[in-house]
């Protein structure tokens, strides 16, 4: 596994913000930063999984099969969007659930707040200014991915469309010229 050379302090750090602290955290609990930095590392990832999902799952992109040993319920037969998550029978969020609590117990433990689960950046160990220009970047990805996902269900929540719905149907506004 990599050792992270670079203060812990500046990753994510970026102009124009700066460092982002409105409720004075740093200067009252200290102690409690690591914790924090880990839990948004963490989430920052499951965001980016779940807007590529999203994506995915738009695109009309399925996985071949059932979800249900007899056949009943088909992957594809899972509606897109926040709503599909109520479609899916019990033992199959049992699963997810399951599955979840196993990678959080074993494989990305919650005690282990480095960021690091000895993989590298795609094999390669990073030093210095690359490593901090990767995790800066890591991190403010997954912040725009936190906001993205929670927007798309919010939007989801109070139109009755996915996204990708409300784009076909035309209701995005598009900056001319940026898309």
């Amino acid at each position: 596994s990599t050792q992270l050379s670079v203060n812990e302090l500046e990753i994510g750090v970026t102009d124009p913000l700066g460092v982002f602290d409105p409720l004075g955290w740093l200067e009252t609990q200290p102690e409690a930063f690591e914790r924090r930095r880990a839990v948004e590392r963490k989430h920052g990832r499951i965001s980016m999984v779940a807007v590529i999902g999203m994506l995915v799952h738009n695109a009309g992109i399925e996985i071949p099969g059932s979800m249900t040993l007899d056949g009943s319920v088909k992957f594809s037969d899972i509606s897109d969007g926040f709503t599909g998550l109520f479609e899916v029978p019990a033992l199959g969020l049992a699963q997810i659930l399951l599955f979840t609590g196993l990678m959080e117990l074993v494989t990305w433990p919650a005690s282990d707040y480095s960021g690091d689960y000895g993989t590298g950046y795609l094999g390669r160990t990073l030093e210095g200014e690359e490593l901090k220009f990767k995790l800066d970047m890591e991190l403010n990805q997954g912040r725009a991915a936190m906001l993205g996902i929670f927007g798309a269900m919010i939007g989801e929540g109070i139109q009755g469309q996915t996204l990708a719905e409300h784009i076909a149907g035309g209701g995005a506004i598009l900056i001319p010229g940026l898309f």
